[in-house]
């Protein structure tokens, strides 16, 4: 196999065929840079590429492989291309994070520690990626790099802010990429471009070196095409550094050697009510189409929801704008309309709401926990729908005109809030009436089981129910 033809296979693979000796680290780069040309005209993923130092590093991995490097051969990422959102330092790039802004800004002195980890599994960074101005929206229908398409329907959003993170997997330019999600930022593009993502536990990875939004709300974490690489990528970066006060001290937990075990003793329910109520038939469709594969599932249902959802959105605005608030004050004509409108309307928040927004999400925080004593995890959708048209406006759901970039995070948002492990899986064929376009569901899981969801997106992947193909962009 080629490595071109290996690009579009696991990472798992990938790094098998690179020990193995069928395949170098180079000619894996080669094949990624050269996929990358071929197609990121009409996506638009990156904002950056990182030739020379991916190629200068696989060259290297080479030569130690051809040395017999024992350590070399047991790095589990071994040869596999990645790339980052562009709120990841990257040595020798500016840290756009989407903005006009920071483009004055100096170039990153070392990598973001999820970089360095990255890197010491054996990965290589062929470059950075394309996302919401300061990671606040939903689409990547980015201003000043221009919008993120989706590469299954060019005329579609990504979704976003990770929106160049999940086309950049779904185009079959790299095999994984990070991101970063607040309130639905891995998952909403997850479910637009048909692509495995994982939100962790909030504290679970460390930020050192990634641009804030939200520091209370904040995750990083990785896309790929199975469940098995995200397991690998997520335990490649897992352990705590304290560098990152919202990083908690907790003992590296495997996950890749858990999927195996499947759903065995998995208490697993669908989550309703709220997260129903909100949907459209394809994300119905979705749910009903795993419960079925998984056995037939229980209802449960969250008090509150849309409290938690408006908590997250007090807390984002309030904790955004104080971040930018000199450049508010100085520049704002250089941020994008939407951003900064929602980042003056922050600014001017009363605390009181704010305090009070702290309080629901403590008290929603509880309500899950006692649901997690019954269950060890929760299906609901990712996205009301599948991804709209670029520049849509509104969204149509259940009578309701709502508008279309915040409502992608309906359901994300309450999640977000409570900072819970969540693994989003593609499911595919759901709308009648787009049945090339994907949707995905979110696997909910209680604080550090993040090994729950994966193991459930595995079987869901082994099932036939959840798949993430290479988009057609021949």
């Amino acid at each position: 196999m080629t490595a071109g033809e290996l690009l579009s296979r696991p990472a798992a693979e990938i790094a098998a065929a690179v020990r193995a000796g069928a395949v170098s680290a180079s000619a894996m780069v080669q094949a990624s840079l050269a996929r990358i040309e071929a197609t990121d005209g009409r996506v638009n993923a990156f904002t950056d590429r990182t030739a020379g130092r991916a190629l200068s590093q696989a060259a290297a991995l080479d030569a130690r492989l051809a040395a017999g490097d024992a350590a070399v051969r047991a790095l589990p990422l071994l040869g596999v291309p990645y790339a980052v959102k562009n709120l990841f330092d990257v040595q020798g790039l500016t840290t756009l994070a989407g903005s006009k802004i920071e483009r004055g800004r100096p170039a990153a002195t070392a990598d973001a520690l999820l970089v360095r980890r990255m890197d010491a599994a054996g990965a290589l960074l062929v470059g950075a990626l394309n996302m919401d101005e300061y990671a606040y929206g939903f689409t990547t229908e980015n201003s000043h790099e221009g919008p993120t398409r989706n590469p299954h329907d060019l005329a579609r959003i990504a979704g976003g802010s990770s929106g160049g993170s999940a086309a950049a997997v779904a185009a079959g330019q790299v095999p994984i990429t990070l991101g970063s999600d607040t309130n639905g930022s891995i998952r909403v593009p997850s479910s637009m471009c048909g692509v495995f993502g994982l939100k962790p536990t909030y504290g679970r990875l460390p930020r050192n070196g990634s641009y804030p939004f939200v520091a209370s709300l904040d995750h990083l974490g990785p896309f790929a095409r199975s469940a098995a690489d995200l397991a690998l990528a997520y335990d490649a970066m897992q352990g705590h550094d304290a560098g990152d006060p919202g990083c908690v001290a907790r003992a590296v937990e495997p996950t890749m050697p858990q999927l195996a075990r499947g759903i065995d003793g998995l208490r697993i329910a669908v989550l309703g009510g709220y997260f129903a109520d909100n949907a459209l038939p394809e994300a119905h469709a979705a749910v009903a189409r795993a419960a079925q594969a998984l056995g037939g599932l229980p209802g449960m249902s969250l008090p509150e929801v849309a409290r938690a959802r408006a908590a997250a959105f007090l807390i984002s605005n309030a904790e955004g704008a104080a971040l930018h608030l000199p450049d508010l004050r100085t520049r704002a004509a250089d941020f994008e309309p939407l951003s900064r409108d929602r980042f003056l309307a922050g600014a001017l928040l009363p605390a009181a709401w704010v305090l009070q927004a702290q309080r629901v999400r403590r008290w929603f925080a509880q309500q899950a926990a006692r649901l997690f004593e019954q269950v060890d995890v929760l299906i609901a959708p990712a996205t009301p729908c599948v991804a709209p048209a670029i520049g849509s406006e509104w969204l149509d759901l259940h009578g309701q005109r709502l508008p279309m970039r915040p409502s992608l995070g309906l359901l994300t948002q309450p999640i977000s809030c409570i900072g819970l492990p969540v693994c989003a899986v593609p499911v595919w064929g759901s709308s009648p009436a787009q049945p090339q376009l994907p949707i995905a569901l979110q696997l909910i899981a209680a604080p550090w089981r993040e090994d729950h969801a994966l193991r459930v997106a595995a079987v869901l992947e082994s099932r036939g129910v959840a798949a993430a193909p290479v988009a057609n962009l021949a």
